[in-house]
């Protein structure tokens, strides 16, 4: 790592308290044959982990294994990434980014993937066939030009952060007036026949993670005790929760299919009930990921009702199924100009596709947006449909897109995450815990 430089105004105390808790970070490639390790070892704060992670998660690494330790006052990680194609992380400039980056997770918290010098939209409401195509026409009736935004769907609602700058000037909307009137028109947008209560707008300058943002939006808009209203495939997360009284710990046991960003959006949600976990494991094997965590409340406490457990287990649930990749992955790249967006979903929506997710970005004047699509009731949009909508927007423009692999296949698949129906993980669930309990030192035997 690069020698640090003290600012000259720290006196010697203040510099040892800094060298006491800098994380130490450790990138290695020699320890495992099929991923890159990462180990950092820190004094421990609230939301640490969720931090690191996050770095590690924004230079699009996949988390392959995690072993997490932080009882007392100190932080111990070891992470077992990858590309997204499933390969070690060789290059210098990428191992020096992230040991730099993790090496100031304890006194500078991080800004990555926030959007800086923009105006942010924050849209949540009920979802429905055409309601991107209506948002999109809005602003671009008002002259307001789209630089970056994520949609989300979840349980029959949406939530959407949208970058915005005025369309003449190039910089943020800070004009009152203007900005009254793009939260009166979106807010009717939103509101529809059906949703007056529940539809929110609000507009910010502030600089925000924004996947963290999306999470807190949703859960603040409790999409997790709604009812899906739309078809998936049926691949539902296992979630699980156990008190281990022995320790004082409440565990949660996760069974679900594996894909980038799983363990962020997990942290994500448990930082956002305002636990701390301070024992974890974690294990990917083929396409499946078995996930363990021994959380207690900010004040120290387990989990303490049948009705918190079952309240974690719907918002866990919820946090795995936002990202979760449902319907054809269609990847558009063409010149910006004002109005594309909002031509885009209008065909869209003409055609009767319906959007679950979508990430867009503009960069080098060239419009670069992902879009996740269903028809109207979540099954696979039909072969013809997709290639009339190519030839409207553009062959050369519009292309359909399989899902990356982020798996390594010579990696074999851990017995635990090869549990082939519900009901056997649910029966192993007390001796897993039992288990990483013993390989953590946290208690003699597990037999």
């Amino acid at each position: 790592m690069e020698k640090m430089e003290w600012p000259a105004y720290l006196d010697e105390y203040e510099k040892l308290v800094i060298r006491m808790t800098t994380p130490r970070v450790i990138v290695d490639n020699a320890g495992c044959s099929n991923a890159t390790r990462v180990m950092i070892d820190s004094a421990r704060k609230h939301g640490i982990l969720l931090e690191a992670v996050q770095v590690l998660i924004d230079h699009n690494l996949s988390i392959k294994k995690a072993y997490v330790s932080s009882d007392g006052r100190w932080f111990m990680d070891v992470f077992h990434v990858t590309d997204l194609d499933g390969n070690k992380i060789t290059d210098e400039g990428d191992i020096n980014y992230i040991e730099k980056s993790l090496g100031t997770l304890y006194y500078m918290p991080t800004t990555s993937k926030c959007v800086n010098r923009l105006t942010a939209l924050e849209l949540t409401g009920n979802d429905r066939v055409g309601l991107l195509s209506e948002v999109f026409a809005v602003l671009a009736d008002l002259q307001v030009n789209v630089v970056e935004s994520k949609v989300w769907t979840h349980n029959g609602r949406i939530a959407s952060l949208i970058y915005v700058k005025d369309c003449d000037s190039g910089y943020p909307i800070e004009d009152e007036q203007k900005i009254d009137t793009i939260v009166t028109r979106l807010r009717n947008v939103l509101e529809g026949d059906t949703d007056i209560r529940s539809a929110k707008t609000v507009v910010s300058l502030a600089v925000t993670h924004t996947e963290r943002r999306l999470h807190q939006m949703m859960f603040a808009d409790r999409d997790y005790e709604r009812k899906p209203i739309i078809w998936t495939n049926g691949d539902s997360p296992i979630v699980s929760v156990q008190n281990c009284f022995e320790r004082g710990y409440s565990g949660v046991n996760i069974h679900c299919k594996d894909r980038a960003k799983l363990m962020f959006d997990v942290l994500c949600t448990l930082t956002d009930m305002e636990y701390i976990v301070f024992h974890a494991t974690v294990k990917t094997g083929g396409d499946r990921a078995n996930m363990e965590f021994f959380i207690r409340h900010i004040d120290g406490t387990p989990i303490s009702s049948d009705a918190e457990k079952q309240r974690v287990i719907l918002c866990l649930r919820a946090a795995i199924e936002r990202r979760a990749s449902e319907g054809i992955q269609l990847e558009l790249s063409a010149d910006d100009r004002p109005g594309l967006l909002a031509d885009v979903m209008r065909t869209f929506r003409e055609n009767g596709i319906n959007v679950t997710r979508a990430e867009i970005a503009t960069k080098f004047e060239t419009a670069h947006n992902v879009y996740f699509v269903t028809d109207a009731i979540g099954n696979p949009v039909d072969q013809k449909i997709i290639e009339a909508v190519r030839q409207k927007i553009g062959i050369d423009k519009l292309k359909v897109k399989e899902l990356p692999s982020i798996y390594n296949d010579n990696e074999r698949r851990d017995d635990e995450a090869t549990a082939g129906v519900a009901g056997a993980v649910l029966v192993s669930i007390g001796s897993l815990f039992k288990r990483n309990l013993f390989n953590l030192g946290l208690i003699k035997s597990f037999t």
